[in-house]
């Protein structure tokens, strides 16, 4: 066995790695980006090398400084973990040229499976189903667009180099097409590196089945069963779970029986993972992803397996330690994956210090790359932590998720959890009566509106924010020092405050939160709108809060960061704002023209000049963050007055990124008369 590895990726799967590593009593060495230097993977390592810069492309995907870092380092072996380098042939082979071993398929196995157009002609070759459409990938814009016309629609773009659903776009509408292909390159070329796509008709109803797979490189090849990879946001997986949910007769024996035929082909070593479309009782070949993928805790839960001490034998030279007629399948796993993202705003994703978090125990894995105090940065995905449950069955299994999600509190950023909770419980879920686009849909329906957040929350965040104000006062007497503390003594007749103690803005809604004198038994009254509430706090060993209002006693938990107020609650988290007083008049108010960036990130570019018209819905600026674009549209017509952002700027969330003013506005410069087309694009 190796004596030490390097393991050159971040994150939970740097952390999940360094577990079996200790088990089996090998030395982890880490590699770090100027922006992890705190962060929990380079913690966990005997030892973290620098290899450069906050973004993927300074740090993690220098293979010239990995390997660099393997050498100081006097590893035996590099693991790739998933994503960044983990794909890249050019990198197995550099490794191997420095007389290192790579955990990992063999180079010719990489560039024939990781690259998607050829994974295609291999699978159509070995006898499996494939989709139609072109095997060949192309970074040409042009070309590409010929390809996606000469099918029918809707098409799908989908990078030929990586995986994990990043880069791929569905095209339903002739008039989309270029933009969505600028989109996909160059959300392929920031994740992977390689901006080539293929095209491929796009199956409207189907599954995502996968099936592991595991070689020895001597001809033994052997499945671990399939999972179920449906529940999927814009082709990123949310939920996983393991085996799949109930499918037609004869249909899992043909899906493992294809996956074999395909790894066999190849003389396969290593782990990887075949992943179909299932649509009724037939299937297609959609990718191999030859490397370790994030969901395969959900598969190790079911089979006893350790998915990663396999990778390691088998890239040290032994033989498969467990047969086929070995492999068993036992109960129901299901995996959540827990992301910095705001569900009630498009999915922007989250970023900012983690205040608080803590995980539930008690038969839940938690697999996780942040601890309180870790930063959320635009710099990678935005996958947080993956909570695993098994359980006897399938119901079993989803009721011990949604009740892990329930039980997790992170404070300081926005994830996912309300949101996985709600998704568990739909009965199509329960029913296993899904597809690929089931959430989409799902979100799309009216009725999904953003829910304000309950007044018995605001008042207990209100009441728990002037606390904690007086707390941290240097001199605050007795019921002195109302701007500090919200109480003043004779304040008049009513028990309170004569003006409101805090505000704090919900969305568009700013509540003015008053509150009365501390009684004796600890109760405060507070006073939000028209609700009058008797409340107590009272701190708990565990950080969180017991809040008790009539017979009802509930566990909050609250965190702040500059004017941020972190709230969890009945299963339920909210952010709000506090509200400085003079902002009071304009807190509320709508149709300013500034345009801000909605997170942190890089603006990738301007479409708009000072000066020209624009229109509602306008696109004035693209910017980057967690490798995803986002697009700062024109709220109204108008022209725009100014803008102070440019290509390849880091831009701190909230910041001013342009104003549209009113064509009429004096200040503004003179609309010229005729808008040229092209001033803006989508």
């Amino acid at each position: 066995m190796f004596r030490r590895i390097l393991i050159a990726n971040r994150g939970e799967i740097a952390c999940r790695i360094v577990r079996t590593c200790r088990r089996l009593g090998i030395a982890p060495i880490g590699v770090h980006s100027s922006a992890d230097r705190d962060a929990l993977h380079t913690a966990s390592m005997d030892s973290s090398i620098g290899v450069g810069g906050a973004s993927a492309a300074d740090s993690y995907l220098r293979i010239d400084a990995i390997l660099d870092a393997a050498r100081r380092a006097g590893a035996d072996a590099i693991h790739p973990g998933y994503g960044f380098l983990a794909e890249n042939p050019a990198f197995a082979e550099a490794v191997e040229a420095a007389g290192l071993v790579f955990i990992g398929p063999t180079p010719d196995t990489l560039r024939r499976f990781g690259h998607k157009g050829e994974a295609k002609a291999e699978a159509r070759a070995a006898g499996v189903p494939v989709l139609g459409g072109g095997e060949e990938a192309s970074a040409d814009a042009d070309v590409v667009a010929a390809r996606a016309r000469a099918l029918p629609l809707p098409v799908l773009l989908k990078p030929a180099a990586g995986g994990g659903g990043k880069g791929m776009h569905v095209v339903r509408h002739a008039g989309e097409l270029q933009a969505a292909i600028g989109t996909a390159m160059r959300e392929a070329s920031s994740a992977f590196g390689d901006a080539a796509l293929i095209v491929e008709p796009y199956v409207e109803r189907g599954r995502h089945v996968e099936v592991q797979i595991a070689g020895d490189g001597r001809g033994e090849v052997i499945h671990l069963y399939e999972r179920e990879c449906t529940l999927q946001r814009r082709h990123q997986k949310l939920i996983e779970e393991a085996p799949a949910a109930p499918l037609p007769a004869g249909l899992r024996e043909r899906l493992l029986d294809d996956a074999l035929r395909l790894a066999r082909r190849l003389d396969y070593r290593g782990v990887g993972t075949v992943e179909f479309l299932v649509a009724g009782d037939r299937h297609w070949f959609l990718e191999v992803n030859p490397r370790l993928q994030v969901e395969h805790p959900v598969t190790e839960e079911v089979t006893g397996i350790d998915i990663v001490e396999l990778m390691l034998r088998v890239a040290c030279g032994e033989r498969l330690p467990v047969r086929q007629a070995d492999v068993r399948v036992s109960g129901h796993a299901v995996e959540a994956r827990l992301c910095a993202e705001d569900a009630e705003h498009d999915f922007l994703p989250a970023t900012g210090s983690i205040e608080q978090i803590a995980f539930p125990s008690g038969g839940v894995r938690v697999e996780t790359g942040v601890r309180a105090g870790s930063v959320v940065t635009p710099h990678y995905d935005s996958l947080l932590a993956k909570l695993v449950v098994h359980a006897p069955s399938r119901d079993e299994a989803i009721d011990r998720a949604q009740a892990a999600l329930a039980a997790t509190r992170v404070l300081g950023v926005t994830t996912n959890a309300d949101f996985l909770r709600r998704l568990l419980a739909r009965p199509e879920v329960r029913d296993a009566g899904f597809h690929t686009r089931s959430i989409d849909e799902w979100l799309a329906r009216p009725e999904r509106a953003t829910q304000a957040v309950p007044l018995d929350i605001v008042a207990a965040a209100g009441l728990w924010w002037m606390l904690d104000e007086r707390a941290r006062a240097l001199d605050c007497g007795a019921w002195s020092g109302a701007d500090v503390t919200g109480w003043q003594l004779q304040a008049g007749d009513d028990a309170l405050s004569a003006v409101p103690a805090v505000l704090l803005r919900d969305g568009a809604s700013v509540h003015e939160v008053y509150l009365g004198i501390p009684g004796p038994d600890g109760f405060t009254t507070v006073l939000v709108g028209a609700q009058r509430l008797r409340l107590a706090l009272r701190a708990q060993a565990d950080g969180g809060w017991q809040c008790e209002h009539g017979v009802e006693l509930q566990t909050l938990a609250l965190a702040r960061r500059g004017t941020s107020l972190f709230v969890q609650g009945g299963g339920a988290s909210h952010q709000l704002e506090v509200v400085p007083y003079l902002a009071r008049a304009t807190a509320g108010s709508a149709g300013s023209g500034e345009l801000r960036a909605p997170m942190m990130g890089t603006i990738l570019a301007t479409h708009a000049e000072v000066g020209r018209p624009v229109r509602a819905g306008d696109v004035v600026v693209t910017m980057e963050s967690m490798k995803m674009e986002l697009k700062i549209c024109a709220e109204h017509d108008g022209v725009l007055a100014s803008l102070s952002v440019s290509p390849g700027q880091t831009v701190e969330r909230g910041l001013v990124v342009a104003v549209v003013g009113a064509e009429t506005d004096p200040g503004v410069p003179g609309p010229r008369t005729e808008r040229e087309p092209g001033a803006q694009t989508s």
